[in-house]
């Protein structure tokens, strides 16, 4: 289905001012019948017939009366048959007997991000009291619009369970693809995200994780989902284009809004990373006392201050690595005897 625009039908307000004095005239000649001579009244009965027909079949024509706003567009189709789209704000006339489609009318993407259907029954009223029925209209939005879906329970490339949100900004390209195509469109993309989502977290890990190959060309990389969150969402973004192509839809962006570790998982992750944390600052602690050991035995060779045989080094060497790498202060032992 190609999309097909109609051009040239921005007559609404001729059309309207027109057929708002053909009615006065209908009803100026009822009256000037029903005036006259009863002489006359014969001769004026076709002048008669003729408003009285007009009277009642004159009002066909405002059903063809169409106003769109900016960013707004209509689907029409003649007996079933697709016959174009007004797009673009304007005053518009077209065949009465046209009727406007849009399968996703009574469907709403709320803020959250759950699908609901409006039922017609439950409309829903502004402070003022009014019926709104701005959710009911047939008329397609061509404005970019954000769907933000439930967050999803995922498992990543190493199995751990992790819980992911995007929100993804859309708007309608090709309005015959989106009411012809698919059968709910605002329904259709929904669903596609969850699906390239899905398809697209359980390839990195959660975090760097060695010999894990995320880019498909047989190299290990450090592509994770905390780490590389632009070229995630850039693939997520891809994917979910390459699945709404079909529904006229154009994906603008797609940007991810949470990611955690699933809640059965979280507590012992958090240990783990306390854990490496540790490790790593021992490490480090390590590292700079024996460094700093060694620089004391030089420093004291060097001066000559005093001669350590091998078993006093060893002992000094153990002494200051206990005091520079314990977590407490330390409690020196004061020797008042000889040094042997």
């Amino acid at each position: 289905m190609k999309e097909k625009i109609l051009n040239g039908k921005k007559i609404g307000m001729p059309v309207l001012i027109v057929s708002i004095i053909l009615y006065a005239a209908a009803i100026a000649g009822i009256i000037y019948v029903a005036v006259t001579s009863p002489e006359d009244t014969i001769g004026n009965v076709p002048l008669f017939a003729v408003c009285i027909a007009y009277i009642l079949v004159g009002w066909i024509v405002f059903p063809g009366l169409k106003v769109l706003k900016p960013s707004e567009a209509l689907v029409l189709t003649l007996f079933g048959k697709y016959i174009g789209t007004l797009k673009g704000e304007g005053f518009y006339f077209v065949n009465p007997f046209c009727t406007a489609v849009n399968p996703a009318a009574n469907t709403r993407l709320g803020q959250s991000g759950d699908v609901k259907t409006v039922s017609a029954v439950s409309l829903s009223k502004d402070q003022t009291g009014a019926v709104n029925v701005e959710s009911m209209s047939k008329k397609l939005s061509l404005k970019i619009m954000t769907l933000s879906n439930n967050r999803q329970k995922i498992n990543d490339c190493l199995g751990n369970p992790v819980e992911i949100g995007i929100a993804v900004t859309w708007r309608i390209v090709d309005t015959a693809k989106a009411v012809f195509n698919v059968d709910n469109y605002k329904e259709y993309l929904s669903l596609q995200c969850d699906t390239a989502l899905r398809n697209i977290v359980r390839v990195y890990p959660y975090d760097v994780a060695p010999n894990v190959d995320t880019t498909g060309d047989g190299i290990a990389d450090d592509g994770s989902l905390r780490g590389s969150s632009d070229i995630v969402a850039n693939r997520i973004k891809d994917e979910i284009q390459a699945r709404v192509n079909d529904a006229g839809i154009e994906i603008v962006e797609s940007r991810i809004t949470y990611l955690a570790y699933a809640p059965e998982i979280a507590a012992v992750m958090l240990q783990r990373q306390q854990a490496s944390a540790i490790i790593d600052a021992r490490k480090m602690i390590v590292e700079g006392a024996v460094g700093m050991v060694e620089m004391a035995l030089d420093r004291l060779d060097k001066n000559g201050t005093v001669e350590l045989d091998e078993e006093r080094k060893a002992a000094m060497v153990s002494n200051l690595l206990v005091v520079l790498c314990g977590n407490r202060d330390a409690q020196p032992v004061v020797n008042s005897g000889s040094l042997y």
